[in-house]
């Protein structure tokens, strides 16, 4: 999958999990919020658009786009 498949399939409502150095993360969303979360301990960073999240969310002080090399999108959910 490439990089704005990801952005696009999210805009329209798929959640993600990946893998990132051996952790877990989740890229979801509900009504109000979208939510980049990483599993082992619940952290979650929370935005109000599915581009801020893009935009703003950090792993390792790096975005999503910035890390894609190093992540492995392993399951989906609708």
């Amino acid at each position: 999958m490439e990089y704005t498949e990801l952005v696009e399939r999210f805009e329209m409502g798929e959640e993600f999990q990946f893998y990132y150095k051996n952790d877990s993360y989740w890229i979801s969303q509900n009504e109000e919020e979208y939510f980049l979360t990483r599993e082992k301990d619940s952290f979650s960073q929370s935005f109000e658009s599915a581009r801020e999240l893009f935009a703003k969310g950090k792993i390792d002080d790096k975005t999503i786009l910035e890390l894609w090399d190093n992540i492995e999108i392993s399951k989906r959910m609708f």
